[in-house]
């Protein structure tokens, strides 16, 4: 037998329950309190923004680049790759997590790479120095030179400064705009100061290009990654990092990523250069695209979701360093880095 029940009567709508569209509060709070709670609401129809990227809206990110006169001559400065305008973020921003700069810095100066930020990458194009943060990284102070070919990471922490035995230019980026947008501050360092010196780059580089598998690789390129992060193998928690190079009369095949690269080219010859666009050809090769040239000491940014393949067209081999936003998307599961066949 089942038990009988009683017809379901709905009770009045209580107007000042949240869920029943009333007034957030108490029952003692003003009117006027409860209207500047909703003053703020706003309704749209998912079909109008569901994808809100679009101009005048949330700008898409597009095409840019820097040349190296930027930091070819000059006194001693931080000079920001700063695209922050057409992205409609605050300055300086070079995308909408990481911020590029160029660190010039002529001998016997010095200067502090001053960020709220949670990940630094420095990159020695050119010169040697020192960095110095002084009472950091888990309680240590850290004293570590530098020269041409050198990278280093450094987590959150005291403010770093750099100093120029000889005239150096340094690519420097972090992910302070991340943090600007989340309103937050770092409070923790998340990895230790890393160095990755310039020869055990180029060793570990070549012993990849001497291995007969390497040919058939998408990209020929050593992934930076820190003890301190297994999951993710990633340079630091938000960045990422691959120190590349593009063999001499050769095409390295488009693929794609949903993070966004911002590409140093370390050195080149005339004929080198990426093609960037947003759909493929039935025959695999990037259909309409855009052509970035290299120029050795130079930045390109490549947007998020966009083909890309890199060409050298020179008799000589060349080298790039793309520093991508990837480690927070690994950490996200958001990456979905594709391929061609």
């Amino acid at each position: 037998m089942t038990q009988a029940t009683r017809p379901f009567a709905p009770q009045s709508p209580n107007p000042r329950d949240p869920a029943n569209g009333g007034p957030l509060g108490h029952a003692g709070d003003s009117p006027n309190r409860h209207q500047a709670l909703e003053d703020k609401a706003q309704f749209f129809d998912y079909r109008e923004a569901a994808n809100p990227v679009r101009k005048g809206l949330t700008e898409p990110i597009g095409y840019r680049q820097w040349g190296p006169s930027l930091h070819s001559s000059g006194p001693t400065a931080v000079l920001p790759l700063d695209a922050s305008a057409d992205l409609g973020c605050p300055a300086p921003a070079t995308s909408p997590g990481l911020a590029a700069s160029f660190l010039r810095l002529r001998a016997g100066d010095s200067l502090a790479a001053t960020a709220r930020a949670s990940s630094s990458l420095f990159f020695v194009l050119q010169g040697r120095g020192q960095v110095e943060r002084k009472g950091c990284d888990l309680g240590h102070s850290l004293k570590q030179c530098w020269r041409q070919g050198d990278l280093f990471v450094l987590p959150a922490g005291a403010v770093p400064t750099l100093s120029a035995d000889v005239t150096s230019v340094l690519y420097w980026v972090h992910d302070g705009p991340l943090l600007t947008y989340l309103g937050v501050k770092p409070c923790e360092p998340r990895f230790q100061a890393t160095f990755y010196g310039g020869e055990r780059l180029k060793a570990e580089l070549t012993s990849l290009m001497e291995d007969p598998s390497s040919q058939r690789s998408n990209r020929l390129s050593i992934l930076l990654a820190n003890a301190d992060l297994p999951a993710s193998r990633t340079v630091s928690h938000t960045l990422w990092a691959m120190y590349g190079a593009v063999r001499a009369g050769s095409c390295q095949p488009p693929h794609r990523h949903q993070s966004v690269a911002i590409d140093l080219i370390i050195d080149c010859d005339p004929g080198c250069y990426t093609l960037v666009g947003t759909a493929l050809a039935e025959d695999g090769s990037i259909l309409n695209p855009t052509r970035i040239e290299w120029e050795p000491g130079g930045v390109f940014v490549t947007p998020p979701g966009h083909w890309h393949a890199h060409v050298n067209g020179s008799g000589r081999i060349a080298h790039l360093l793309p520093i991508q936003d990837a480690g927070l998307h690994t950490y996200l599961r958001s990456l979905d880095i594709r391929f061609t066949e």
